[in-house]
């Protein structure tokens, strides 16, 4: 069996945006922010595959998300946040932290629906980023 892959992103994760449509010709694009940060998960994803062809068959995929801590929140409270006492129930959504996981198409796997099960979590912690494991089953 192949040893899992591991992708790190560090910065605040970003979620899929909805796509926005331009109502004089009704196209549909990708936002901007949605498009540079699935080129940034797709260039640590290609530096994690070195020359690994992309995989083949099911696969489990664990997504962790970490968000930083509001500088506003006082010692005690962001004490809590960092030992996950507290948890970031904001945006993103985790589908739509599942949904960037587009961008590692053809560089990680074949396609998406490889994917059979999936972990994801939201932290707080002082180091933000989005970090991937992704194993063959």
């Amino acid at each position: 069996m192949e040893p899992a892959i591991v992708i790190r992103l560090a910065g605040v994760p970003v979620g899929k945006g909805r796509p926005r449509f331009v109502r004089s010709t009704g196209r549909a694009f990708t936002p901007a922010a949605t498009r540079s940060y699935e080129s940034a998960l797709r260039l640590a994803a290609q530096e994690a595959m070195g020359d690994r062809a992309p995989l083949d068959g099911a696969l489990h995929v664990h997504v962790a998300a970490h968000f930083p801590v509001p500088a506003s929140w006082p010692k005690k409270r962001r004490r809590a946040a960092l030992e996950g006492e507290l948890l970031p129930a904001t945006k993103p959504d985790v589908d739509n932290l599942l949904k960037v996981l587009d961008a590692l198409n053809e560089v990680v796997w074949r396609d998406d629906k490889q994917i059979v099960s999936a972990v994801i979590w939201k932290r707080y912690s002082d180091a933000p980023g989005l970090f991937i494991k992704v194993e063959p089953l």
